[in-house]
């Protein structure tokens, strides 16, 4: 990832927005990603790791 995060790409949770940089509260964004296009994805990211934390927790139990 690249270090400079200030102006990586985020994703907006309150408006569905990608944004560039810290463009709005940290509350309502996630992030950072690399591309824009990861950041469009944001969602099925998010999902897919819950997913997958969910079935390493299960398998730990």
């Amino acid at each position: 990832m690249a270090e400079d995060v200030e102006h990586m790409f985020w994703y907006n949770l309150r408006t569905g927005e990608v944004e560039q940089g810290f463009e709005s509260p940290s509350t309502d964004r996630v992030g950072p990603f690399e591309t824009r296009a990861e950041a469009e994805r944001a969602l099925d990211i998010l999902r897919a790791n819950s997913a997958k934390w969910a079935e390493e927790e299960a398998a730990e139990d």
